[in-house]
């Protein structure tokens, strides 16, 4: 396999285009119709958060996160996380959500969600949200409902219907 000269870098405002394009080849007109991003929809992401990897010029992926809450707790859910299909099994899902969830961290966040793959996101210490503990605002299998917590003791007080943060 080839080595990727692999560019990441925050987002900047003017590739929402490019990434609107980029979720529409990783993950198709379906897209739209589940919880999280109808979640998402509800409040714009944080653009602070939010990194890109490029290719050259190639936008070849890139995640965002986007505030919520639930009752009084403000976190974070992470999502989507995009990688081009002519780049995957490449790393740059890893190095994505590594770069996310440390400028999460370096931003004073206590906790990130997430729906996706546990074994995947194990990997970043990730684990399922306690059953009763969180719920979403439509479908989703709890085994994919995720949690990592940023600072310590965060999740005590964490509990109830997740909700964008407006």
């Amino acid at each position: 396999m080839t080595t990727l000269s692999l560019v990441l870098r925050p987002e900047r405002p003017e590739d929402d285009a490019a990434i609107g394009r980029l979720e529409a080849r990783a993950f198709g007109p379906g897209r739209f119709a589940r919880t999280a991003y109808r979640l998402r929809e509800g409040a714009p992401h944080r653009i602070d958060l939010g990194v890109t990897a490029s290719v050259g010029s190639f936008l070849a992926g890139s995640v965002r996160m986007s505030p919520v809450r639930a009752g009084s707790a403000a976190f974070l859910m992470l999502g989507p996380l995009a990688v081009d299909p002519s780049f995957e099994g490449r790393g740059i899902g890893t190095a994505l959500t590594t770069a996310a969830i440390e400028a999460a961290r370096a931003a004073g966040e206590g906790l990130v969600t997430l729906v996706g793959d546990a074994p995947y996101y194990a990997r970043f210490g990730f684990s399922a949200v306690p059953t009763g503990r969180l719920t979403l605002p439509g479908p989703v299998d709890p085994a994919r409902f995720l949690w990592l917590e940023l600072a310590e003791g965060f999740c005590a007080g964490v509990s109830g219907l997740v909700e964008p943060a407006r």
